[in-house]
């Protein structure tokens, strides 16, 4: 994929009605396209809209579709006046949410959505749109949680790395972020499993200082990798020996951006988002960008 191309694709927003939580998601979304170089195409979906209906002579709508054109089209004129020099479009469809969004998500530079009950499609759980989204999408999905996330964050990005399986993908486009955002970058990995302890006599303990310094050795090399790409950007590592999803949690607050690796490189992330990533987007303290992994990327796409 090119460059251009790439810069055409829209960030593409998913919205249901109008307030402040919407807003929020929009404004989110609008600089995520500011950033990139990108236009903004929100989308409005008539989910279990009724088929037919009568329809208004002059602008040929029914009155849920004129009533949804109306909510993206407001919007869209804000978006527009908070954002003057990005494009923006809007539109309304028929059908159902994830199905759209995640068609559309093979043409789109970023998927973004707001966590339920925020905007984005508002009456639906997590589990329902945006989590499919997030699991299924060809492009990276952001989930914006608007009552839980800082009015000004820290000029800093977030990037989750598991160690035993580092998403190139998602360190790659974390230091991206970062970069453009003129961020600081934080890169966490935290490791705790019950087998690692001792459980009967005679047994010791794992040398947990040496493996914490292995995984400080793989995050510095990780960053090293990428330090004459982005050399403006300042890395600091952190280990700890607590729960993935704890560490997450922690950093996240008064950060600008959250990214992790979807689950799996052999087809499971088809049927499941990792639970660590899962549970990051229930609990951040700021927008969580889930990265699909190559293997999962656009048909097509080498």
């Amino acid at each position: 994929m090119s460059e251009a191309i790439a810069s055409s694709w829209p960030v593409l927003v998913g919205v249901e009605e109008e307030n402040d939580a919407a807003r929020a998601v929009v404004r989110h979304a609008a600089r995520q396209a500011e950033l990139h170089g990108n236009p903004l195409h929100l989308l409005h979906v008539l989910e279990g809209a009724p088929p037919g209906g009568a329809r208004d002579e002059d602008s040929g709508r029914t009155s849920a579709e004129a009533q949804g054109a109306a909510v993206v089209e407001r919007l869209a004129a804000w978006a527009h006046s908070e954002f003057p020099n990005v494009a923006v479009t809007a539109q309304t469809v028929p059908g159902r949410a994830a199905e759209e969004l995640l068609a559309r998500s093979a043409e789109a530079a970023t998927l973004v959505l707001g966590h339920r009950g925020t905007g984005g499609f508002a009456r639906l759980p997590l589990g329902s749109v945006s989590w499919q989204v997030a699991t299924h999408a060809a492009c990276p999905v952001v989930v914006v949680r608007p009552g839980e996330t800082a009015e000004r964050p820290e000029a800093r990005v977030v990037v989750g790395v598991d160690i035993n399986d580092v998403s190139e993908e998602a360190v790659d486009t974390a230091f991206a972020e970062a970069a453009l955002r003129g961020a600081r970058l934080e890169m966490v990995h935290a490791n705790l499993h019950l087998s690692e302890m001792p459980v009967g006599p005679g047994m010791a303990a794992p040398n947990f200082e040496a493996l914490d310094d292995a995984a400080r050795q793989i995050l510095n090399a990780e960053a090293a990798q990428r330090a004459e790409r982005y050399p403006g950007v300042e890395v600091l590592t952190r280990v700890e020996r607590v729960r993935p999803s704890t560490i997450l949690t922690e950093s996240s607050r008064q950060a600008s951006l959250l990214v992790v690796g979807s689950h799996g490189r052999t087809g499971l992330r088809r049927l499941m988002l990792g639970s660590v990533s899962a549970e990051a987007l229930h609990t951040a303290a700021c927008p969580v960008m889930v990265v699909p992994t190559v293997d999962d990327n656009r048909i097509g796409e080498a």
